[in-house]
């Protein structure tokens, strides 16, 4: 018996509200800084109601996050000291089903019950914040149709993944945790080439970016680079949102830009260039392989965890648990890692920002002129009505990008 029921009752207690107080400090902390003039280099971009306008949006938000979190915290503690989870698994057992299709049982009516808990504020952020500040564009038709989708997705991937999962655990012996590491590796290449091509064109429409001045410019500083590319789309993001973004997704021959359309109608054709250079830099530097490999073995290190705890008495005593079982192991773990989980994404995201200005950097010099890059994150921060003065506490936790008068300011350096 590794620690004790009430060792592991206060260290996931101690995990879920300090979690709760150090995020809600950040919000408050992040919505203190608002107090700022406009920076100057946005004079020209933001008229004073459009940054007024901003300005609110994060409070909404804000505002909205802290109930969502408040309501969130309640109903698992509720939930927990109820005995929510043995009454499923007793709800579970009485099937007698296998303990694999018991797992997957289990984990079904526990995500079922968390999506219908979210729905309501889902519906809300989409309908109500994000209508009123001119983003959202979704039909409750769309809506719908992309919940039940991603529920069957869910479901098909989510249910292959976790079989393996619960099958090695329970009959792989002592290597178990690397026949697991090993599966979700393969499982998790599997994905990042089935994606672009099955996946999300269920949700978006992704048309051939069409011959012309936008597509030459790419074309040519991609061949500048060296960098090999033949698959340049166009998605319809506008039916959705009117926020702009564009991203590279797939590996290989499944390679493939993606430009919202929304983006293209807001940035010029260097601008939009430059944004793309940034991404290229991302698998020149190697950073997208590096991201991999890093999550890779940080999934090792989990399943050699769950191995030492996953049969762990005290930690089903800690949920009020009659019976041991892999399954519930696994959502109990989960909990438990929490504490580990804060600490490693924290450091992830410092390599992440730093990956940022090396693509930032990288950008301008193979363009030669850092001002189309500088202009494109500028328009996006208007169009995006991002927070331009984030609290350094508030960066420091949730940032996976650096500020964005952060990177104006270094690229203006170069």
């Amino acid at each position: 018996m590794l620690f004790s029921e009430q060792f592991i009752t206060i260290i996931i207690l101690t995990t879920l509200i300090g979690s709760y107080l150090i995020d809600n400090i950040a919000d408050f902390l992040n919505l203190g800084n608002l107090n700022q003039p406009l920076p100057k280099e946005f004079n020209g971009y933001y008229d004073s109601q459009k940054y007024i306008e901003s300005q609110n949006y994060l409070k909404a938000n804000t505002k909205f996050g802290f109930i969502t979190s408040s309501f969130d915290l309640t109903i698992i503690l509720l939930f927990w000291f109820s005995g929510g989870f043995q009454f499923i698994d007793s709800f579970v057992r009485s099937f007698n089903l296998s303990p694999i299709v018991s797992g997957l049982f289990f984990a079904g009516i526990l995500l079922l019950l968390k999506l219908l808990i979210s729905l309501p504020f889902s519906i809300y952020s989409t309908f109500v914040i994000e209508e009123k500040f001119g983003f959202n564009k979704t039909t409750p038709m769309l809506f719908f149709a992309d919940l039940i989708k991603s529920i069957v997705l869910s479901a098909v991937l989510g249910g292959i993944i976790l079989s393996l999962i619960l099958g090695f655990l329970e009959f792989g012996g002592q290597f178990a945790w690397i026949m697991c590491w090993a599966a979700s590796t393969i499982f998790l290449l599997v994905v990042q080439y089935i994606v672009p091509t099955w996946i999300m064109p269920l949700f978006n429409k992704f048309t051939p970016l069409e011959n012309g001045p936008l597509k030459e410019a790419i074309l040519n500083y991609a061949k500048s680079i060296d960098f090999s590319l033949s698959n340049i789309f166009v998605m319809d993001g506008s039916k959705r949102s009117s926020k702009s973004n564009a991203f590279f997704t797939g590996f290989g021959k499944n390679k493939r830009i993606v430009l919202f359309d929304t983006l293209i109608k807001e940035q010029s054709i260097k601008e939009l260039v430059s944004i793309l250079a940034h991404e290229m830099g991302h698998f020149k530097k190697k950073h997208i392989i590096k991201r991999m490999i890093l999550g890779i073995f940080q999934m090792g290190f989990i399943f050699y965890l769950i191995s030492i705890f996953i049969s762990n008495e005290s930690l089903f005593h800690a949920f009020f648990m009659k019976d041991v079982s892999i399954y519930a192991g696994l959502i109990f773990f989960s909990m438990l890692y929490s504490p580990i989980n804060l600490f490693i994404s924290i450091l992830l995201q410092i390599s992440s920002r730093k990956d940022e200005y090396e693509a930032d950097r990288f950008a301008a010099k193979t363009i030669k002129d850092s001002g189309p890059l500088i202009n494109a994150l500028k328009k996006l921060s208007v169009h995006n009505l991002s927070n331009l003065t984030p609290h350094p506490f508030y960066v420091f936790l949730n940032y996976s990008h650096p500020p964005v008068l952060k990177r104006i300011n270094t690229l203006e350096s170069l």
